[in-house]
């Protein structure tokens, strides 16, 4: 079982710049120091780093289950089809989300979801929380996520040539998932792997035993992957992914269904291809380089509706290295179009949206003791709207057209500054911007059937820059590592779509976010120990006028704030993690969400949809789960985790409240219950 380790703060500053604490995510595989990213200052205190043991541990199912050992980041939603991931309370689109470097961007839907991964395909993600540094990538305002897949290389042994895994999960609550992976050396120095999965899932039951409806579907995913080295000091990557999801869903799949509601047979689709370089020449010239494209797609729904986005980029950089300086220094850009209309064409809609960065960043030994890291990143978006109707429902509606041409400048400073061995101080300031970038694929429809609530953009519109300030403090040392973070994130211009008119985008105010972090692992003999406590409050500071009533702050929420935020309780995590002996390991870990009430529906008053506001309360919650792992012989690898073994009746922070006091069917959805989990994978 691998130690437990918070990846971001600087473990040694002896040398210009140390690689130890990155090695430390697996000590037994060793890391060519030229292909790993140096470690952040910015933000440092409150990255993470998930590993493939540890997804492999629990037996993680969907984005949920992926996150759930972080304080920090939570998914709402039950359905895997509607899951969002927030981090302190900004939603996912706020995120700069990629896949071996393929940005995920956008919404089809924006009561669904916009990033889905398998996680037996994951080799290892990378979280920075907030805004950090200028290699962040474009609109990284809440800060950045970074999966990256298996290759041949992480699944063959030393020496072996070819190999093979077959997997069979059975989760009783309630599915079935098989995969299949082939992997091999072409040569001795190039690998390709193949990896097919398939999900069945039926409806869920949650903790009361009810079941929840619409929550069934299938999924597919094919991904082929060759990667190696094409000559002396070149190494490239080419990988295609296939991913399908089918199912009946309802109008609203981030919603509760109720018994007897209608379930829409919908289909999402999305293609990735993604090529990586590397040339590996000397310290100072150490080019990197990413192109993809993405194409992603869904249909259905109550309207048999078809939104389509594609999205292709690139990212190239150098690393320039002395004794105690590093220079990272690229351009990136990326290109994303969206249409959508009736699954049969007869109406088109489309918006298209670029962003060309280019960016720097530095870091200096200015001391042994002390590391400074500083940058700069400049952002050009682009954004271009065309409606194109002539007739919608019956109704004659004007074609209209908007085009926006906006740019901003992001700095970042930090330092990290070790008191003495075991101790080490951080202070970061960062700042990111982001754009008008291209919308909701249905909501570029006009959803309210005669075309007049098609969302257009302001004409003074800006875009959104935060400030994110960061100060942090670690001990490590004697098998204990502990960190504390206090930050403080200022967004303003915050673009939001559905005030002054039906569904124009304007600059509603500034949206605070501020809190305070702290995790900590401890090992001791075979026992792994952990905690992790999280409290955020992210408000809306609305400009004046917005609303009829002037309002000091707003708590943001899931149902008014669909795509921008929402309020959490404070979360603990805390568990151990068992080595019985070198073939069997156990853990348990108990996540407690604090309850929370928060006042509501500000926008619905002033619509004259109801008379008060009303005071949402989110009650606690407390998740105990369990996992085992028994390699069995030496091919054969038993897993067994037991999710929310008390059957714990709740709905998740980060989904939909309950609003049936108010809106009778506005309810978020209520998450699975006990889940008991078996896996068994055979290597050949």
């Amino acid at each position: 079982m691998k130690k437990r380790v918070f990846i971001g703060a600087v473990c040694t500053l002896s040398s210009a710049f140390s690689y130890a604490q990155v090695q430390a995510v697996d000590e037994t595989k060793p890391v060519e120091t030229a292909a790993v990213e140096k470690i952040s200052v910015v933000g440092a205190a409150t990255n993470l780093s998930i590993t493939a043991e540890e997804i492999e541990q629990y037996q993680a199912n969907d984005l949920a289950d992926i996150f759930r050992y972080s304080p920090s980041i939570s998914v709402g939603g039950s359905v895997g089809v509607a899951q969002k991931i927030y981090i302190r309370g900004l939603e996912d689109a706020y995120l700069n989300v990629t896949v071996d470097g393929a940005q995920q961007t956008s919404t089809l839907f924006h009561h669904i979801g916009r990033v889905t991964i398998d996680p037996d395909l994951l080799q290892q993600i990378d979280v920075q929380a907030g805004a950090g540094e200028a290699t962040s990538g474009p609109g990284a305002i809440g800060g950045s996520i970074r999966f990256k897949t298996k290759d041949a290389d992480d699944l063959l042994a030393e020496g072996e040539q070819f190999g093979g895994r077959v997997k069979a999960s059975y989760f009783s609550n309630d599915g079935t998932r098989y995969s299949g992976s082939l992997y091999g050396k072409l040569s001795d120095t190039w690998g390709v792997l193949g990896y097919y999965s398939t999900v069945d899932r039926n409806n869920m039951e949650d903790g009361d035993g009810n079941e929840i409806y619409g929550t069934a579907a299938d999924q597919d995913m094919l991904f082929l992957k060759a990667s190696g080295d094409i000559a002396e000091n070149h190494y490239l990557s080419l990988s295609v992914e296939q991913r399908d999801e089918e199912g009946e869903f309802s109008a609203r799949p981030n919603w509760v269904v109720l018994e007897g509601a209608a379930l829409y047979p919908s289909e999402a689709e999305r293609d990735t291809y993604v090529a990586n370089y590397r040339f590996a020449h000397s310290d100072m010239v150490y080019l990197e380089a990413t192109a993809y494209q993405t194409d992603s797609s869904f249909q259905g729904g109550r309207f048999n509706w078809l939104a389509e986005i594609d999205t292709y980029g690139f990212d190239i950089r150098n690393t320039s290295e002395t004794a105690n300086h590093k220079f990272v220094y690229g351009v990136d850009y990326r290109s994303d179009e969206v249409e959508s209309g009736p699954a049969a064409g007869a109406v088109e809609n489309a918006e298209e949206s670029s962003v060309m960065g280019i960016y720097a960043q530095g870091y200096s030994n200015i001391t042994p003791e002390l590391l400074l890291s500083y940058g700069v990143r400049y952002d050009d978006y682009d954004f271009q709207q065309r409606i194109l109707l002539e007739e919608y429902y019956g109704t004659p509606v004007t074609d209209s057209e908007a085009s926006l041409d906006d740019s901003e400048l992001s700095f970042n400073i930090g330092v990290a500054y070790q008191l003495t061995e075991a101790w080490t101080l951080g202070l970061g300031y960062a700042e990111a911007a982001r754009g008008k970038e291209i919308g909701d694929g249905f909501t570029i429809d006009g959803y309210l059937y005669d075309g007049s609530d098609i969302p257009v953009v302001a004409d003074d519109l800006v875009p959104e820059t935060v400030q994110n300030i960061e100060v942090s403090i670690e001990y490590s040392a004697n098998n204990l590592n502990a960190k504390l973070s206090v930050f403080n994130s200022t967004l303003d211009d915050v673009i939001f779509e559905g005030f002054e008119g039906n569904s124009v985008f304007n600059n509603i105010g500034s949206v605070e976010s501020s809190g305070i972090e702290f995790d900590l692992a401890y090992r001791v003999d075979s026992f792994d120990f952990f905690f992790g406590f999280s409290t955020a409050d992210t408000e809306l500071d609305p400009r004046d006028g917005l609303y009829s009533v002037d309002y000091s702050s707003i708590d943001l929420n899931g149902y008014e704030f669909v795509g921008l935020g929402n309020s959490r309780g404070d979360t603990i995590v805390v568990g151990v993690d068992y080595a019985v002996n070198a073939d069997i390991s156990v853990g348990t870990s108990i996540r407690q969400v604090r309850s929370i009430d928060i006042d509501t529906l500000h926008q619905a008053v002033d619509l004259g949809w109801t008379d008060s506001l009303y005071s949402l309360n989110k009650p606690s919650y407390t998740l105990v789960d369990l996992y085992g792992e028994w390699q069995a012989t030496s091919n054969i690898l038993v897993n067994l985790a037991v999710s929310n073994l008390f059957d714990e009746y709740y709905i998740d922070h980060s989904s939909v409240g309950d609003y049936s006091e108010v809106f009778g069917t506005v309810i978020g959805p209520h998450e699975a219950g006990r889940d008991i989990r078996l896996s068994v994978t055979y290597d050949f």
